[in-house]
Formats: C-alpha cells, sequence, structure tokens
C-alpha cells in the first residue's frame, strides 16, 4: 500500500484522518511541529495497525517547509498517493486586538503552507495511478465571521483554491477535495483563545475528531469536492448562499462575540 501524509498529525482532526487511513491499511506519514506528540502518535498507531509509520517534525509556517518535506519523502523513497492539509488554527477576538504578527502567522499556515505543500506533493500524488489531495476548510468558510475575521478569511481561500485545483486537475489521476468541519472536539477553542462561554456554546454541536475524519476519508474516496460534515453543519452552509450576507453574519457575530 502506498503512503498518506498528514500535516498537523499530533492532535485532533488530523490524528483522526491517520488512524482512519492506517485502518485502511495505508502506511501514514506525520507531520506537525511537535516530535514528542508526533512519536506518541506514532506508536498509538504502530501498536493498533500493521502499516509502516514515519514522521517528520517541522514548523510549516515556515516558507521552505514544503520542499523540505518533499525531500524527506523523496530521500526516503515514499510514494504518497494521498496528501492532507490539515494544519491550521484560529485566534478569536477583534483584528485591532491581536497582534499581527500573531495573525500573519496563521495566515501563513492557513494559506501558504498549503499552497506550497500542494505544489511541491503534485508531482509526486501524479506518479500514482489514483491520487487524493484533502484540503481542510471550516464552516467558518461560508461566511465572514467577525472576531475571526481573518481565521474565516484564510478558510475560504482554502475552499475557493481548491475548487479551482480540482477543475484544473479534473482529466488527471489526482482527485482534489475540501471537507469543512464545524464545531470538533478538538484544542482549537484553546489555541484560538475562545473565553468558557463559547466552549459551552459549542459543546452542543460539537463533532468528534473520528467522526469527521471518517466522514471525511470516505468523501475523499467518493471524490466530492466539499465535504461537510453534520447534518446542522451542511444546512447551515447551505443556507449561508442563499441568505443575504448581513444576515449570516450578524448572526455569526452573535455568536463569536466579544465582550465590551
Amino acid at each position: 500500500m502506498t503512503y498518506a501524509l498528514i500535516t498537523g498529525a499530533s492532535k485532533g482532526i488530523g490524528k483522526a484522518m491517520a488512524f482512519e487511513l492506517a485502518a485502511r491499511k495505508y502506511n501514514v506519514l506525520l507531520v506537525s511541529r511537535s516530535e514528542n506528540l508526533l512519536s506518541d502518535v506514532r506508536e498509538e498507531i504502530r501498536g493498533k495497525y500493521s502499516v509502516s509509520v514515519d514522521i517528520f517534525p517541522i514548523d510549516l509556517s515556515q516558507a521552505d517547509s514544503a520542499v523540505k518535506v518533499r525531500e524527506w519523502c523523496v530521500s526516503k523513497n515514499y510514494n504518497v498517493s494521498i496528501l492532507v492539509n490539515n494544519a491550521g488554527y484560529g485566534l478569536w477576538g477583534n483584528f485591532e486586538n491581536i497582534s499581527l504578527d500573531d495573525q500573519m502567522n496563521m495566515m501563513s499556515l492557513n494559506m501558504q503552507s498549503l499552497v506550497r505543500l500542494s505544489y511541491e506533493m503534485l508531482p509526486l500524488l501524479r506518479k500514482n495511478s489514483s491520487a487524493y489531495l484533502l484540503n481542510v476548510a471550516s464552516t467558518a468558510a461560508y461566511q465572514a465571521v467577525a472576531t475571526l475575521s481573518i481565521y474565516a478569511a484564510t478558510k475560504s481561500f482554502v475552499l475557493l483554491f481548491t475548487r479551482g485545483l480540482r477543475r484544473e486537475l479534473f482529466e488527471t489521476t489526482v482527485s482534489v477535495s475540501c471537507v469543512s468541519p464545524g464545531a470538533t472536539s478538538t484544542e482549537f477553542m484553546n489555541r484560538a483563545g475562545m473565553g468558557d462561554q463559547l466552549k459551552e456554546k459549542a459543546k452542543k454541536f460539537e463533532m468528534k475528531p473520528d467522526d469527521v475524519a471518517k466522514i471525511a476519508v470516505r468523501g475523499m474516496f467518493a471524490r466530492k469536492a466539499e465535504i461537510i460534515p453534520g447534518v446542522t453543519n451542511y444546512f447551515a452552509a447551505k443556507l449561508a448562499s442563499l441568505v443575504p450576507k448581513g444576515l449570516t453574519e450578524t448572526i455569526a457575530a452573535n455568536i463569536y462575540k466579544t465582550k465590551k
């Protein structure tokens, strides 16, 4: 079996994706910043599935990271037929109150690293008779979200970039898909700096990472353009394209608003 490379694989949805693909007998390559966390995931997967697992700790927000990942795959002679661009994070708060450096770093990881890695890995994917590229966006991609303005914009970029690339590669062996999860029980909200009140609200709608991963991988293999896990998330995303933008933006702003 060929290899699946997953970024942001040390925890959350990325980790769940790695387990789901390993369960389908794919060898997995785990990429993230934390070597310790990646090592733990590697041992967990090895203990459960008879597949090859390797790790590559690296900060994907750095400009040369994608080249290094590709060179590592080539040097190890790994035949990569699946790329899952999952690495990313959000920052919650009013735009002017968040460090510009932090916001630029988020943009670099959420967008630029995804584009760079897609660019570097595509030649390797195209060597296979059947290959898949799965980009992870968010339901935030479907409308502007006050206090998550930059994050939502980066995920909208991911969604539109994926659809455009999918069309370019439509008649090739590489299928390109985008998964847009809603609230998921991961460390996202803690990393974003969201308050306890928001976390409590989210618990009513949260999905488990394992469930998101199963739906995402199933949709990827079905060669779907867009995958939105969860019935509520699906209808909310579709509704956003039908009602006035001002209405969806007001609803989102009321959900995620900060205290005055």
